[in-house]
């Protein structure tokens, strides 16, 4: 069994393939955390070793368990109240104004599988015999309020989720202020605080710092995960590298307001934990009512960050993505934005899509610019309506043009944002976020739809179902560029104002379901000013997101690598596009953009008719050589080799039963350093594996532990290798 109980000791052990988490209930009263860390067979209770530290001067003693500080007890999901000093997971405002909670231990049961969440994107089985969940209810007698902590242990998976659902049992109203989904503790401070920072063009940067007594914490205000901070936090030893170290980690499967924090205590023990920003947050739980929190992923790796992150590749890449494209190899894409942007017709777009058919593309997108009066950013987001001056024929007759060349037809979306000069806003302007008596501040010229309303979910639903169902498309990239102000909804009173960020988000999801599921046909990609809302939460909707809008492929090397600290490469969209780069005006050899893209979910953005028949040549040796390769790069695991952040090279390594991939590139060459060793890992020792385009045999072993060598002569030099297991 995965999860266990000890009646006589009252612990709680929940066993992955290689990690313990051990919880225990004190005096019938206070649930503890005990241990989190590499599996253990048993964990004894003996007092001199219990993780709690006795009552010290000017800290409120607990007589129920002894001569015992409240505020250094481990609490497994601390609230605020009774003498623990330190930030509380769970706080609310009573009846009767007061803000004390307090509970205790009531019971628990072990069930097999894993209950979706009501509303909210989680992790999910096939089968019962995939998992087990442990559910344990901790309640305040005096009010009624009960808290029901969720924990599911996947059979084959390091992962631990973790959830918290509230329920009002009494008979008054209770207001929500801090409701985090999981809380840890570690009974030391000598770890790293690893995140992954970033803005827009810039997402995921690797950062890291040591842990300081007091808080740590970064966050998100903006009603989106963001460019700015994933919804991600890992505590790693400071000498773990890639395969070594103990490291902690925590992915919060939600798209909206969030935190991580942390904080060390005098005694020097950590408490880290995760959920929905408290900041801005209320929500009122009348009686009768719940209220459920979005989950957090936790895995512990003994063996440094690829451990971790293959953990989190595996579970998102099977049991997070959904749908039919979850396991299919999905087409590559031409994407016509910054091949024409807002300046496009219909002959235009086919001829891209003809000369793009030639080289192997499959999917032709036709990007912003196709609806209202779209000729800037401007204007007519909200009127989904095709612009025939641009297409005469319709979405239907492109649509029908390009699937006769043999190509899938995909289509540009915005629909949570609405333009000030818009139909829609004319007819509906209380349907966006706004405070009444406050200017409504745009951005880009565009406000956001207030998805909290059912009124204006049910007309997006509806404007979007009646393209998609008029015309043979095959894909959508759902847009989203602006991060939320003056967050306020005419369609609730005053007295629930400060849930309307945590109710967007429901409402965005609550779309996202009603639409992937009436159109299971239509792969769909998520974006957000690039990878803005690249979060855990959107992989339930999105099998793919745009990872970022810098398509330059230095830059890239390091965004896709700090992205993939948790997100797998079949969710990477990477394109290929012109140079100078449109963002940071570099120009970079075609091989290495093409190199770098062919590690994620392939695609083109430029006009293929502008390239040079050598250049033509190269892009379809591209494709061919992408599509004997995606396979293992979206399903295989992953192993990242060299680090751009460290080092002036690049290196990653994708590994399936039969075939290695390899993609090598130099970030800054450097004169008199010679050559780079790269030795790859995962292999079978005993195996032989062949160079695809060489032709040499290598055994497994000396791939391993001698490995290969690479000349670094300039910036950008980039090779990709295949190895077939011979």
């Amino acid at each position: 069994m995965a999860i266990s109980y000890d009646k006589e000791q009252k612990l709680f052990h929940l066993q992955t393939p290689n990690t313990s988490y051990v919880m225990g209930v004190c005096e019938d009263t206070h649930l503890l955390h005990l241990y989190y860390g590499a599996k253990i067979k048993s964990y004894s209770v003996v007092m001199e070793n219990f993780p709690i530290r006795e009552h010290r001067s000017f800290e409120c003693e607990d007589i129920s368990i002894g001569a015992y500080s409240t505020g250094t007890l481990p609490l497994e999901y601390p609230v605020y109240g009774h003498g623990d000093y330190r930030s509380p997971a769970f706080h609310a405002e009573y009846c009767d104004g007061s803000h004390i909670t307090a509970l205790t231990y009531q019971g628990y049961e072990i069930k097999k599988g894993k209950t979706p969440l009501k509303g909210l994107p989680a992790t999910y089985t096939e089968s019962d015999d995939e998992a087990e969940t442990l559910y344990i209810t901790l309640m305040d007698q005096l009010t009624g309020l009960s808290l029901i902590l969720s924990y599911t242990v996947f059979e084959d998976s390091d992962a631990i989720v973790k959830s918290v659902l509230v329920k009002n049992g009494g008979s008054s109203s209770i207001y929500l202020k801090t409701v985090m989904s999981s809380c840890i503790h570690l009974f030391d401070k000598d770890y790293d605080f690893v995140h992954l920072e970033g803005t827009w063009a810039r997402e995921r940067s690797i950062q890291k710092r040591p842990l300081m007594t007091g808080t740590m914490s970064i966050d998100s205000k903006r009603t989106t995960s963001s460019h700015h901070h994933s919804p991600f936090l890992a505590l790693a030893r400071p000498y773990a590298t890639e395969t070594c170290g103990d490291v902690y980690a925590m992915s919060f499967v939600y798209s909206g307001n969030h935190i991580e924090t942390t904080e060390v205590d005098a005694f020097d023990t950590t408490r880290a934990m995760v959920g929905i920003n408290p900041f801005g947050f209320g929500w009122n739980l009348n009686p009768g009512e719940e209220f459920q929190a979005p989950e957090v992923v936790l895995t512990y790796s003994a063996t440094g960050f690829g451990a971790m992150s293959r953990t989190y590749h595996k579970l998102y890449r099977t049991r997070l993505c959904r749908g039919k494209f979850r396991d299919l190899e999905r087409p590559v894409l031409i994407n016509n934005w910054e091949a024409t942007y807002f300046g496009f017709n219909e002959e235009k777009i086919l001829r891209i899509a003809e000369k793009a058919k030639t080289v192997g593309v499959e999917l032709m997108v036709l990007d912003d610019g196709w609806f209202g009066k779209r000729d800037s950013d401007n204007c007519s987001l909200g009127d989904w309506v095709v612009d025939k001056r641009k297409l005469p024929n319709g979405i239907e007759g492109l649509a029908s043009k390009v699937t006769e060349l043999g190509m899938q037809f995909g289509l540009w979306f915005e629909p949570e944002m609405v333009s000030e000069d818009s139909d829609l806003y004319r007819a509906h302007p209380d349907w966006c976020l706004h405070v009444k008596d406050r200017r409504r501040t745009p951005s880009r010229f565009q406000l956001i739809l207030d998805m909290s309303r059912p009124e204006v979910r049910d007309y997006v639903v509806d404007a979007v179902s009646s393209v998609l169902s008029s015309a043979p498309i095959s894909y959508v990239k759902w847009d989203m560029n602006r991060n939320a102000s003056e967050v306020g909804s005419a369609g609730y009173p005053e007295s629930q104002q400060s849930e309307i960020s945590h109710r967007y988000i429901l409402g965005v999801y609550e779309i996202l379901e009603r639409l992937t599921s009436a159109f299971p046909d239509i792969l769909f990609e998520g974006c957000s000013g690039g990878g803005g809302r690249f979060d855990a939460g959107m992989l339930y909707y999105f099998p793919q997101y745009w990872t970022s809008d810098d398509s330059d492929a230095l830059e890239r090397l390091y965004i896709q690598h700090g992205t993939s600290m948790v997100m797998p490469a079949c969710t990477m969209g990477a394109h290929v596009s012109a140079v100078p780069n449109h963002q940071v005006r570099r120009t970079t050899p075609l091989k290495a953009r093409g190199d770098v893209a062919s590690v994620g979910q392939l695609g083109y953005e430029l006009d293929l008719n502008t390239l040079s028949e050598e250049e033509i040549q190269a892009v379809k040796a591209q494709i061919i050589k992408y599509k004997e390769l995606r396979h293992t790069v979206h399903y295989g695991e992953m192993y990242r080799l060299k680090s751009p952040f460290d080092d002036r090279c690049c290196a990653w390594e994708y590994v399936t039963e039969n075939q290695i991939v390899l993609m090598y590139c130099v970030a800054h060459a450097r004169v008199g350093l010679g050559r780079t060793c790269v030795k790859l890992e995962g292999l079978d020792p005993d195996a032989k594996y062949r160079d695809k385009e060489s032709g040499v045999v290598y055994d497994g072993d000396y791939l391993m532990h001698v490995g290969l060598y690479f000349t670094d002569k300039a910036d950008l030099e980039s090779q990709l290798l295949i190895f077939d297991r011979v």
